[in-house]
Order: structure tokens, then sequence, then C-alpha cells
């Protein structure tokens, strides 16, 4: 009977540590992530070369993890040091650590929607981007300063603007400088792909020639239904060779795109972007032009005109002429309005 009691209390407390162990066990891999109550899901950073301290100590100052040395046991067993993918992590209410970890070791990241439109700088689109994706502006921005890297890849400081297409794409967070400019070189032969090629070419325009010829329009109206009708002014002018005498040029070219007038001393400026200087168009955008003034450029309303002023009411619309008599009419009318409402500059 004492064996027998022996034996009880041996497989009893056999029994009881098993039950412990496999409590904590299942405790370490399956105790849920903390989501805040406000929140259904959230999303966590894991930055390109973060230590597994570093993953530790996050996950437990943002909150997801309180138990860190049973989530350190379960990366342990799990060699999640050697497979520590950087991306950006969706947590949902009800997730568990085995599925944390297993989320970062495989690399089941949540794509960015990377937004960009049409903007000023090459610095301005780097400011925008490096918001959004993991690679900071510096990286960015020094990439695209790069003239050699740019060569290589057909590409110069001052065509470059033509390469980026504004639209929304999607990205793993953790995109560097490089992939962001490779994917930026995918996205753009795909746009110009087909129909817009055609009609590029049958304008006898190259796509960057396109795009500069955009980024004018742009700068010229926010009014999308205008845009063909002055890209198709500008066109015209360059089959009949004269001059673009495009304002928006010259305000690049002084560095003063807050110009409200363009004074004649302005036109003198020595630049190779001053289409009133010099023929033809400038050597590339002024600006990241818009998908809407590209195509506008593509489908230009070629009615023959010459020349456009702004409206005297304002508007944001232009008035057209065909002849430059009509024209200075025009201009004087606007001209009349500015010194009414005393804007010299």
């Amino acid at each position: 009977m004492k064996l027998k009691r022996i034996i009880f209390l041996i497989i009893s407390l056999a029994l009881l540590i098993g039950g412990y162990i496999f409590y904590t066990l299942y405790q370490r891999t399956y105790s849920l992530i903390l989501v805040p109550e406000t929140k259904t899901e959230c999303y966590f950073y894991v930055p390109t070369g973060m230590s597994m301290n570093e993953l530790v100590k996050s996950l437990n100052e943002e909150g997801y993890v309180s138990d860190t040395v049973g989530f350190r046991w379960l990366a342990e067993k799990k060699n999640l040091e050697n497979h520590l993918n950087p991306g950006r992590y969706l947590l949902k209410v009800g997730m568990n650590q085995n599925q944390l970890v297993n989320m970062i070791r495989s690399g089941r990241q949540q794509a960015v929607p990377v937004v960009f439109n049409s903007l000023r700088r090459i610095e301005d689109l780097a400011g925008v981007v490096s918001k959004q994706i993991e690679a900071d502006s510096l990286s960015i921005l020094k990439l695209l300063r790069d003239e050699d890297f740019l060569s290589e890849n057909g590409w110069n400081s001052k065509t470059l603007p033509a390469l980026f297409i504004p639209n929304t794409y999607e990205f793993h967070w953790n995109t560097s400088a490089r992939a962001f400019f490779t994917r930026m070189m995918k996205e753009n032969k795909s746009f110009w792909e087909g129909k817009r090629s055609r009609k590029a070419n049958a304008l006898d325009l190259s796509h960057v020639e396109v795009s500069t010829l955009a980024s004018i329009v742009d700068e010229e109206t926010y009014k999308v239904d205008e845009m063909p009708k002055i890209a198709g002014v500008y066109i015209t002018r360059l089959e009949k060779r004269y001059k673009l005498q495009a304002d928006p040029t010259v305000k690049y070219a002084k560095g003063d795109f807050g110009m409200t007038r363009v004074l004649k001393k302005d036109l003198k400026v020595d630049s190779p972007y001053n289409t009133y200087k010099y023929y033809g168009l400038p050597p590339g955008p002024i600006i990241i032009p818009s998908v809407k003034a590209i195509d506008a450029v593509l489908n230009p309303d070629l009615s023959g005109y010459l020349y456009f002023c702004a409206k005297e009411d304002f508007s944001g619309y232009h008035n057209f002429a065909k002849t430059l008599k009509e024209h200075n009419r025009n201009a004087k009318k606007y001209q009349n309005a500015l010194n009414q409402r005393k804007i010299y500059r």
C-alpha cells in the first residue's frame, strides 16, 4: 500500500508539473496581442536592420506584448531572429503571439498606398514619398541627384520630372530609394505603352517633350476643360516655329512661381527655360506634370489659336486669339484689370 501511495504521488506530481508546463507553453504561444480597445486593428512597423531586442522592446512599449519573456521564448523556438523581416504588419483584435511571430517570420506585411500628385520640385516629391515608405527624403533626394545613376538609366536632372506619373501606387513599406526609382521606371513604361505613345509619335514629340509641354499647361491653368485648348496653342506655335513665350517658363527661370505679373525686364533672363528668349521647348518639365495635362497635350484642340491671355474677370479662364492684334486687345483688358486691383508684381 505504501508503494502504491508513493507511485500515485509521483504520477500526480508529474501530471501537475506537466500540466503547469503545458499551461505555461500554451500561454506563451497563444497569449493575445493587446490591441487598443478603441481600435479593431492597427499597424506595427519593423524597420530594416531591427534587432530582436529592439523588436521586443518596441512591441512592449507600444503596448502590444506584455509578456516579453514568453514572446522571447516563442521567438527563439521559431528562430525569428534569423527571419526578422522588415515591413508594415497589420495587428488585429484576437491575434495571438504565435500568429504575430509567424507573420513577421514569413514577411506577410500589408502594402502601403503611396500617393503623389503634380509637384513643383523633385525635393517636394522626395518629401511626400518619404512620409509613406521607409526610405527617408535624404536618401531619395541623394539618389535622384546622382547624375551618373540617372544617366545609366536614361535620365538626367532636367528630364527627371517626366519620369514620375502622379497616381496611387502600392508599395511594401520597407521600400528603399533605389527600389522606388526602379518601380517608377516600370510605371512610366507602362503609362506610355500603346495609345499614348502612338499619339505622341503622331505629334512628333517624345514622351519627355509631351511631359515638358504638359508641365507648362499645368502652370497656365487649373481648368481641366481648357487644357486641350492651351496645349493646342503651344503645339501650333511649335509647328510654325514661333517662340512659345510661356510665362511659367520665365517664372521657373527666375525661380519665382509666385510672380503675378511677368514684366518686360523679366523676359530678359538668360536661361534655356526662358521661352521668350529661346525657340522650342525647354530642356525638361518645369514641374512634375499631371496626367490630365499630359492627356490634354496628347489630345490638343487644334483650332488655329496662336495666343491666349487670362480673362479680365479673374475666373481662371482665358481669352484666345488667332491674331496678334486681337491678342493685344485681350492683354490690354487683363492688364487694366490688374492695375485696377493694384497688382503690380
